[in-house]
């Protein structure tokens, strides 16, 4: 277990802020960036906020970093890893103000932030509520720019807060319930930017600008309203607008069609160690456009500074091979994930007979016995892994041992008990238990192909099941399609990864474990139910889903931490009892290509989406280049 994961007990109102000095007391050192290319940029005093945020690494100024990405789309994943966030996790997984200078907690119902005074925009204009104002009101509350209204996490019990302007660094939302999951919202993987550059985005409003003028425009960029050229221009995720400003360390200076993306230091940007340099250290993040396939060759071939996103534990033996040569060394981080492959039954399936037999206990617990996990293990994680449930890995407050074991042991012979109980007792000439209506009982798992682990495991279990009767069939197809499918209850089964977020706290809202969300592959047509209040999908009628809804709630309902704690405890439990998600091996192992010379990262730590945020946790901003003068990238 790492030390960095012990977990604090929570304060439920209080004011949380990181170290934070004025300006005045830093001894300040210019950027050598900036120096040599100064046009029009004031000097380092006055592009920080008066109370910067303070860190404790030492670094170096200067240099490039070089990485790729399959696609130009993939260029969004850096608003993921470099983390600028209004609060953050920190290593402990405590939450920390970032770019507040502080914020104020009253039981999850009253929150208050306090921005810091200076702060401003990549392209200098100042960070002030005004900002938070604009997406509340003219976004969030506009009907052309957000049908469906205010984002669902900022309504508690169905009703949007009450926001307040204080003054120009303070702003207030208030709900007359609790709602515990704002502040871990905003320091998810994905910013939900409650906030956004309002002085630049007004020129394309029609509250603020021409309308005629902006309708025009939007028709000659192909765009249907000026609603649609807003949300082009107001791209904080996407990356794809070069005159958009931001927060974040780096922004992108050139947009699509390109083979390379260069993203370049933020002036403003409100981090700076106690040396008084400001952060990032790296100048620029290079991104290459390369064919996903060729990412560990390419590393391999010593054609990358910084790669992670698109290595898995396969290419650790290539990697390895390039090192020496190359001048890289390879991290290997363990990916907190609740298993690498996952079989979702779908409780939703329209054909009434997968239905029956998908929601009958016994038949999940029976497909859970009947997977030598001992066997999947040897053969994708070369052993390494821990065989079991799709659940919280050990470094998790939450874990306890029966949530891994329970119900997933190898028994095919009570696997076969159990599937006789049922009453699938009829076999073929093959050996293969038939269906009441006289089928086969040949489940088809539908994924998306693009996992080799997934597909290769796919295969092993079909032996495994072989053995109790039951024939498995692999359908692999575009992601986008199976989601459809699964949307509209055509798939039996779905084989994907498991639960993104395997180190919870009891102060992360349990949506992943709940049936409220359609993407889940076990409940799509319960969770649309609940994601369109009623308007799609299916009502839970399963008691067993039932009690997890109303566990959700219940966590929703509440401030207390004692009270999250053990709703998370029995949800955990609940999902291993019933077995809605069939895990199999977690702990694989994500691989982390760093060029000999770039320092920053810990040897050794967990990698995930949530709540790590891949390295974000360990702030990209912090890297830097030991000899930073002799490390430009290749153009």
């Amino acid at each position: 277990m790492m030390v960095w994961l012990q977990i604090k007990p929570r304060v439920l109102a209080v004011v949380c802020s990181l170290l934070a000095l004025p300006v005045a007391a830093q001894d300040l050192q210019e950027t050598p960036f900036f120096k040599d290319n100064a046009a029009n940029i004031p000097p380092i005093a006055e592009r920080l906020p008066s109370a910067p945020l303070v860190i404790e690494a030492q670094g170096q100024q200067g240099g490039d970093i070089v990485t790729l990405v399959p696609r130009a789309r993939d260029i969004r994943y850096i608003s993921t890893y470099s983390y600028t966030r209004l609060v953050g996790y920190d290593k402990n997984l405590q939450l920390q103000s970032d770019l507040l200078e502080k914020f104020d907690n009253q039981d999850d119902k009253v929150f208050t932030f306090t921005l810091r005074a200076g702060h401003r925009w990549s392209d200098g204009t100042p960070f002030t509520t005004e900002d938070f104002r604009y997406y509340w009101e003219d976004i969030a509350h506009n009907k052309d720019l957000s049908p469906a209204g205010p984002p669902e996490f900022m309504l508690a019990d169905g009703k949007p807060p009450r926001f307040e302007i204080i003054d120009e660094r303070t702003v207030r939302y208030t709900w007359d319930k609790p709602n515990p999951r704002f502040l871990p919202q905003l320091a998810g993987a994905l910013d939900p930017a409650i906030y956004r550059a309002s002085k630049y985005l007004k020129q394309f409003h029609a509250k603020y600008a021409d309308k005629a003028a902006l309708e025009e425009k939007a028709k000659q960029q192909k765009l249907k309203s000026w609603a649609a050229l807003h949300n082009r221009m107001d791209d904080m995720k996407e990356q794809t607008n070069p005159d958009l400003p931001t927060l974040m360390p780096w922004r992108v200076t050139n947009a699509a069609p390109a083979n390379r993306f260069v993203f370049e230091r933020n002036p403003y940007y409100h981090r700076i160690d106690k040396q008084g340099h400001q952060l990032p250290y790296i100048d620029r993040i290079i991104m290459d456009v390369s064919a996903g396939g060729l990412f560990a060759a390419k590393a391999n071939a010593g054609e990358t500074d910084l790669l992670f996103r698109g290595l898995s534990m396969g290419d650790i033996p290539v990697l390895k091979e390039g090192e020496r040569v190359h001048g890289y060394k390879t991290l290997i981080w363990p990916y907190a994930r609740g298993t690498e492959l996952a079989l979702y039954p779908n409780l939703n399936v329209v054909d009434p007979v997968w239905r029956q037999l998908n929601r009958d206990v016994r038949f999940r617990r029976a497909l859970s016995l009947g997977i030598d996990r001992k066997t999947l293990n040897n053969a994708l994680l070369f052993g390494l892994g821990t065989e079991g449930n799709n659940t919280v890995v050990p470094e998790s407050p939450l874990f306890s041992e029966d949530l891994r074991t329970l119900n997933a042991q190898y028994d095919p012979a009570q696997a076969s008990r159990l599937l006789d109980e049922i009453g699938l007792t009829k076999r073929n000439g093959a050996g293969f238990r038939l269906l009441p209506d006289g089928r086969e009982l040949e489940i088809i798992v539908e994924t998306d192909g693009e996992s080799s682990l997934v597909v290769d495991g796919l295969t092993l279990i079909s032996e495994f099941w072989r053995e109790i009767g039951v024939r498995l069939f692999v359908k692999p197809q575009d992601r986008t399609v199976l989601r459809n499918r699964a949307f509209a209850g055509l798939t039996v089964m779905v084989a994907a990864p498991g639960f993104d977020n395997a180190i919870p706290t009891a102060i992360m809202p349990p949506t992943e474990f709940a049936p409220m969300r359609q993407d889940n592959y076990s409940w799509p047509k319960w969770g649309q139910y609940v994601e369109t209040k009623g308007m799609n999908g299916e009502a839970i009628d399963l008691p067993e889903a039932k009690r997890l809804s109303e566990l959700y709630d219940t966590w929703m309902a509440t401030g207390d931490e004692a009270v999250q704690d053990r709703v998370w405890r029995e949800m955990l439990h609940n999902h291993a009892e019933n077995q809605w998600v069939i895990g199999t091996v977690a702990g694989a192992l994500q691989p982390i290509v760093v060029r000999n010379g770039l320092q920053g990262l810990p040897p050794k730590a967990l990698y995930s989406w949530e709540p790590t945020a891949m390295l974000g946790l360990y702030r990209v901003d912090e890297i830097y280049w030991n000899k930073a003068a002799s490390k430009e990238a290749r153009r």
